[in-house]
């Protein structure tokens, strides 16, 4: 790995005469599948170098955090100079490097997290979640979540989850509802709360709190999905025009939200192996519905991929289509597709009142109604487990409606 980063062979000697250099080598190389750049290899290189002095790896048991600041402050001074190594940000990179290249090779002693309370407890209705209910990882990530944040808030180190009563629920909900929670967020808290204290009860955790769990009321499809409209679409996906990376990416990005109407984590999760390019057909796994859904890949989107792939894709062993820009190179996660689009929506002066991933899956839906397609095309584009979800988008078909209101009803009076 040295002889891919120096040309100059005092520097290259010096590399490997130092100790440990098979260890180096291994985490330089595993940093460069990361992506990192040559300059930056350069960096972890030389500071791993300096460092391998004044470790000791042979002594008996693990490296731990204080040794390695001891280390640090004591490292030897490449040719006697003391320019910038002193620094706090110095400090701070040399021990970042040393302890993430010591993690790597198994060497670093780390204490063991505290274990979040009654982790047991959520473990165990997570897999009841997944084997019995059937839900989906996202949906029970978030209910753990959820759950996890209650028990940590009313947890005490001589309490148990038979202690646990309805006013401590109440008044959870209270205090999140005092900090800007909505009816609907409240509704689903309340509602995850129910079904765990549910669960607890049936396996003899917790008594009596399942049933006098209350939340606000929400009525059937009392909310509008409000996105942009198909001319605003068309200017974000314009706005993507450019020929930097970053464009390029975000660019296939948007037309898969936008065309497809894709939820955020379904564009995170596609893979290369998802793209058919002799059926010109795209594999959208639906982790709702636990299958997977196949597109006709047309001209514009597949071109969009093409070109990122070509030009913008970043050379690494991971099978996700979209990656970080930045090193260590990485699978784009969900929460960075919504951040893509507010961001561009805030810069081309776009309001709304949600301005994250999933207004352009709205978007998407009401250019199909507006297109005459029936709700329950609709619901299957999108990929909709019943024709409820969809109906929704009846009542924005604001066209229609305009429609009906410019009728002369004089005569039916």
């Amino acid at each position: 790995m040295f002889e891919t980063l120096y040309t100059c062979q005092r520097v290259l000697a010096r590399h490997r005469a130092s100790p440990y250099a098979e260890s180096r080598a291994r985490y330089l190389v595993h940093c460069s599948e990361l992506g990192y750049p040559r300059t930056t290899l350069q960096k972890i290189a030389w500071v791993l170098e300096v460092i391998s002095h004044s470790m000791n790896l042979c002594k008996p048991g693990q490296v731990t955090h204080q040794e390695i600041e001891f280390a640090v402050d004591h490292r030897v001074r490449i040719n006697g100079s003391k320019r910038n190594e002193g620094s706090r940000s110095s400090r701070r990179l040399f021990i970042h490097i040393a302890t993430a290249w010591l993690r790597f090779t198994g060497n670093l002693d780390e204490p063991h997290a505290l274990q979040k309370p009654f982790a047991h407890y959520i473990d165990d209705y997570a897999r009841f979640m997944s084997d019995q209910r059937g839900l989906s990882p996202v949906t029970i990530k978030n209910y753990c979540e959820e759950i996890a944040n209650f028990l940590a808030i009313v947890w005490r180190p001589d309490i148990s989850l038979r202690a646990i009563t309805i006013k401590d629920v109440d008044a959870y909900l209270a205090y999140q509802g005092k900090h800007g929670w909505s009816r609907a967020s409240l509704h689903e808290l309340a509602s995850a709360l129910r079904v765990f204290f549910r669960y607890a009860e049936g396996q003899g955790w917790a008594n009596g709190v399942a049933a006098g769990i209350e939340a606000p009321r929400i009525y059937a499809q009392e909310g509008l999905p409000l996105g942009p409209t198909w001319e605003d679409v068309q200017k974000i996906i314009a706005s993507f025009s450019g020929n930097n990376a970053s464009d390029i990416r975000n660019r296939a990005i948007v037309l898969l939200l936008a065309i497809y109407g894709l939820r955020r984590g379904e564009v995170a999760r596609l893979c290369l192996d998802d793209l058919d390019w002799v059926g010109e057909i795209l594999h959208v796994s639906r982790p709702k519905q636990r299958c997977a859904q196949q597109y006709p890949l047309i001209p514009l989107v597949g071109d969009a991929i093409l070109r990122y792939l070509k030009e913008s894709r970043p050379r690494c062993s991971h099978r996700e289509l979209f990656l970080t820009r930045e090193a260590p190179v990485r699978p784009l996660q969900a929460g960075g597709i919504s951040s893509i689009v507010r961001a561009r929506l805030k810069a081309i002066g776009i309001q709304l009142p949600r301005r994250g991933s999933h207004c352009l899956r709205h978007a998407c839906a009401r250019h199909l109604l507006d297109a005459g397609f029936t709700l329950k095309e609709i619901g299957d584009h999108l990929g909709h487990r019943s024709a409820t979800a969809t109906r929704v988008y009846a009542k924005v078909d604001l066209n229609s409606l305009r429609d009906v209101a410019e009728l002369e009803l004089g005569g039916l009076l």
